[in-house]
């Protein structure tokens, strides 16, 4: 089985999938340098339209999603100008195996998580 990487972003305190969220995806080099490799935008239900590490890209090592959540916690009303608690929200993991990866951010203005899904 090829690997590949999914994400989603749910609006823990509105209970609604995160639409129009901004997700980049960087690979970490051995001396930690960030190579961007992906970027998308969630949908109405909160996912991208297509994973973040197709298939065909997919290397086992170290990656880091960066959820850019100021933007989307301004557009929703969440957060003032200038005040906002959290804007980016970076997420580094490493894929050891070639399988299938989720990793889901579970948002609200003033806290995250997230965990390997399935």
């Amino acid at each position: 089985m090829a690997g590949y990487l999914t994400t989603h972003v749910l609006d823990t305190a509105r209970g609604v999938p995160a639409e129009g969220l901004v997700i980049m995806l960087f690979r970490i080099g051995e001396g930690g340098e960030r190579e961007g490799i992906a970027q998308a935008v969630t949908n109405e239900d909160g996912r991208t339209d297509a994973p973040m590490l197709p298939k065909e890209a997919f290397e086992t090592g170290t990656y880091e999603l960066v959820f850019h959540a100021g933007h989307y916690l301004r557009a929703t009303m969440q957060g003032e100008e200038g005040s906002l608690f959290l804007d980016e929200v970076p997420i580094r993991f490493t894929m050891s195996e070639e399988s299938h990866y989720h990793v889901p951010l579970l948002l609200s203005p003033y806290s995250y998580s997230t965990y390997r899904g399935s």
